[in-house]
């Protein structure tokens, strides 16, 4: 029986005193197919191998241009949580701003301000990499990076973007970051940007956010940047 604390398999061992690091790992691909295209994203099915010789499998997943959000805190260390009705869960969701990066080229940080401009009305002056996730890595590509914005104006009034449909609904709150902690906690917020960013958030405050990255730092793992 594995004692509590011992490796579980003699794999283990070689990875010992490594840092805790997500890889990059391409497998021999023997095709790849677009087996849907919609609106926003796609559905691909490749057929690979995890080894050359093993038997081939198959996978269907969601091909996804990547998406950004925002974890905006004011000088209180309130968040600005936005509500928005979501349809494949049939809720109405706090969240923090969030968008596609639909626009071929676009520098990050300016999708990231274009999305907090469009959802928030307002501008940031700081702007700091909170964290990189994928969404559901079993099943889409989609990769997230989520910034922490400060240093807060507002949009001039002509200026404002017009939020259509679902977005027309959206109502804003301020809440203490660590009452948002405690929700995220609780199970009352579910959207992952906003669980991640959150609890992100509440973990670089007591550092004063010294340790996060530039906002311009590296994004290797989002699917424009990875090599064929």
């Amino acid at each position: 029986m594995t004692q509590p604390g011992m490796p579980l398999s003699t794999n283990a061992d070689a990875l010992m005193g490594e840092p805790v690091t997500d890889q990059f790992s391409q497998r021999p691909l023997q095709s790849s197919s677009t087996v849907y295209r919609g609106r926003i994203w796609d559905v691909v099915s490749d057929t690979f191998t995890l080894t050359r010789g093993s038997a081939p499998l198959t996978r269907d997943y969601i091909s996804h241009p990547g998406a950004v959000a925002v974890v905006v805190l004011n000088e209180n260390n309130q968040v600005l949580l936005i509500s928005q009705y979501r349809h494949p869960v049939q809720m109405v969701l706090w969240e923090i701003p969030a968008g596609l990066l639909d626009v071929a080229g676009e520098d990050y940080v300016v999708g990231a301000a274009r999305e907090l401009a469009e959802e928030a009305d307002l501008v940031a002056s700081q702007w700091h990499v909170l964290t990189d996730f994928f969404n559901s890595p079993g099943s889409s590509s989609e990769a997230i990076r989520i910034y922490l914005a400060r240093g807060l104006s507002e949009v001039p009034l002509a200026d404002r973007h017009v939020r259509m449909d679902e977005e027309s609904e959206i109502s804003f709150r301020w809440v203490d970051l660590d009452e948002a902690a405690a929700a995220v906690l609780d199970g009352r917020i579910h959207n992952p940007s906003a669980v991640v960013g959150i609890l992100a958030a509440a973990t670089a405050l007591p550092s004063g956010f010294s340790t996060l990255r530039d906002a311009q730092a590296p994004w290797p793992e989002h699917p424009s940047q990875r090599t064929p």
